[in-house]
């Protein structure tokens, strides 16, 4: 015993401790020899002799582990070292990681607005026909439901198309004055140069009590924004749609590739649409319970300003994770 026991110790590896836990438990092993042995012993004697042999077994088993699990924490803390790095060490890479264009945009776009006082809210992906079409005068039989081009689930659920649900879902649970916007991602059967499944918006929306909110405060605080965001630009109005505000209109900036002289991105114009807005229609405030209330909402593409901002010609670059594309924007 004394024997194996000195073997054991002097065990440096795992290799080798399998080699003695086979030559003493193995079938062949000198455990099993011994027991053997018990067939020719007096009966008197067997049960003896037995005892022995388990304790004998016992105390080498536990001898074994307990070397097992020492060679096992030290080869684990030598292969920790082997990988260790050296943080200390100067590096010759000097690489920067920076913001994507989307996510710097959208930043930018919230420090405006909360400095303006608005509140930042959100609300699920999934969302209800009710939120996302007919609280905003968009009833079931109207039109203008096919320009959303939806993505519908078997449970009568959606992909939201736009953010405009959060600020119904807002209205319905807090009384005005509401200054918001709701940035997120939203999702469209669209896929081209322009447009994606998905993309992120912000809509925007201030209420407050009849008579005190006009379209020339919308037109302030757009104009406003828009210097921010683009700098010395024109900014014109045009009449437009939409269910959910009346009167309505579209927002151009005069192109900043050409400077509002006419080019191919601007398609010679000089000028670029950048957002929707206009006053609340009466029937959004009447699915949401208020009265004698004024406002008016506002929705931009995140990506559209991205765009803009950093000259990007193809919007599916921003989601191909290219990083000879993002390393631009250090």
């Amino acid at each position: 015993m004394e024997e194996w026991l000195k073997k054991i110790e002097e065990a440096i590896n795992l290799e080798e401790i399998e080699k003695i836990r086979v030559a003493i438990f193995g079938k062949k092993g000198i455990l099993a020899k011994e027991f053997a042995k018990l067939r020719e012993l007096p009966n008197d004697v067997k049960p003896k002799v037995a005892k022995e042999l388990n304790e004998l077994k016992d105390k080498l088993n536990k001898v074994l582990a307990k070397k097992r699990e020492e060679l096992e924490k030290k080869e684990l803390e030598n292969e920790l070292k082997k990988d260790a790095i050296d943080v200390s060490l100067y590096s010759p890479f000097n690489n920067k990681g920076a913001l994507h264009p989307v996510q710097y945009t959208l930043d930018r776009i919230i420090e405006y607005f909360i400095s303006m006082n608005f509140s930042i809210e959100t609300g699920p992906l999934v969302e209800e026909d009710f939120y996302n079409f007919e609280a905003l005068n968009l009833p079931k039989y109207h039109p203008a439901r096919d320009m959303q081009d939806t993505f519908y689930f078997k449970d009568e659920k959606l992909l939201r198309t736009h953010t405009s649900p959060v600020q119904i879902r807002t209205m319905l649970k807090q009384e005005p004055p509401i200054r918001m916007i709701s940035p997120g991602a939203v999702f469209r059967r669209d896929f081209d140069l322009t447009h994606t499944p998905m993309f992120h918006q912000v809509e925007g929306l201030l209420v407050d009590k009849k008579g005190k909110v006009s379209f020339a405060n919308l037109k302030f605080i757009l104009s406003d924004f828009l210097h921010f965001m683009f700098g010395d630009v024109d900014i014109r109005y045009r009449p437009s749609f939409f269910p959910f505000t009346e009167p309505s209109a579209e927002v151009d900036i005069s192109c900043i590739f050409c400077k509002g002289k006419g080019c191919r991105v601007c398609s010679q114009t000089g000028w670029l649409e950048v957002l929707g807005c206009g006053m609340v229609d009466p029937n959004v405030f009447k699915a949401v319970g208020y009265e004698n209330v004024s406002g008016y909402a506002f929705g931009l593409g995140i990506e559209r300003f991205a765009m803009l901002i950093h000259k990007i010609p193809d919007l599916r670059s921003l989601f191909e994770g290219d990083l000879r594309l993002l390393e631009q924007f250090r």
